[in-house]
């Protein structure tokens, strides 16, 4: 099994330290609990993002402390995924702490966005959580089958993504951008269609290993860790959201 969600992996919950499948029990990993667990992340990333957001930017413009949240966050957010990703027995901890930066990221960068475009804020957030209650309810339904090749296919174009990205940062050092991808002509929305599409499709894996991992027995801890990989997911496509959306509302 394997994820294109990078802190979710082939033995994310499998042979956890013991190199054998843990039986069913109290202790164990389950569908309510990681529920209860993913709720608890989301409930404190939209708290500190809200705040954030008052903090961040007024009626006219970013405030001075909008790049303290926003670097901040993003730098902090991105340090304790890796290690909650490394230590997932930390999660319990790490998970929730992850969720309040990411929340003071998303909050600053949303106000940001919101000044420049009307309305974009709260279309990106319904689109997000509507495409994550439309995939969990066609994968619950059968209606999306999980095979080999479609997780390969999902790897290999989440990896081209990263990829892409990369080489974004990296010759943005150098003053150099990559043309079309990141502008609001149709090649440029194309990609961002392209991006909203895998980002989702990494949902569906994640719901996929998280069904692994419950019938497993995973550990108890692994119910945060799998809200924390949840999260993650949820964070990138709303980014993209606000990426198309952005660009579609340049064009008008």
């Amino acid at each position: 099994m394997r994820s294109g969600n990078p802190v979710l992996s082939d033995s994310t919950f499998l042979d956890l330290g013991s190199g054998q499948v843990l039986a069913q029990s109290s202790d164990a990993m389950s569908l309510n609990g990681t529920l209860t667990k993913t709720g608890v992340l989301l409930f404190l990333t939209i708290l500190t993002a809200a705040f954030a957001w008052t903090q961040s930017v007024t009626a006219t413009g970013p405030t001075a402390a909008a790049p303290i949240y926003l670097w901040g966050g993003a730098i902090g957010g991105l340090v304790l995924a890796l290690v909650t990703t490394f230590k997932k027995e930390w999660a319990p901890v790490t998970a929730p702490v992850y969720a309040i930066l990411e929340g003071f990221f998303l909050g600053a960068i949303s106000g940001m966005y919101a000044l420049l475009y009307q309305g974009i804020v709260i279309q990106a957030v319904m689109l997000t959580f509507g495409t994550l209650f439309a995939l969990l309810f066609a994968y619950r339904s059968g209606w999306i089958q999980v095979t080999d090749k479609f997780r390969a296919g999902v790897v290999a174009a989440t990896g081209g993504v990263f990829l892409i990205y990369l080489a974004t940062l990296g010759l943005g050092f150098f003053g150099i951008n990559i043309p079309y991808i990141h502008e609001s002509g149709l090649i440029g929305i194309g990609f961002s269609l392209a991006v909203v599409v895998i980002a989702a499709l990494n949902l569906v894996l994640d719901f996929d290993l998280i069904e692994t991992g419950i019938s497993h027995g995973a550990p108890k801890y692994m119910e945060w860790f799998a809200g924390f990989a949840l999260l993650v997911t949820l964070v990138w496509l709303y980014l993209e959201f606000l990426r198309l959306l952005a660009k579609l509302q340049s064009r008008d």
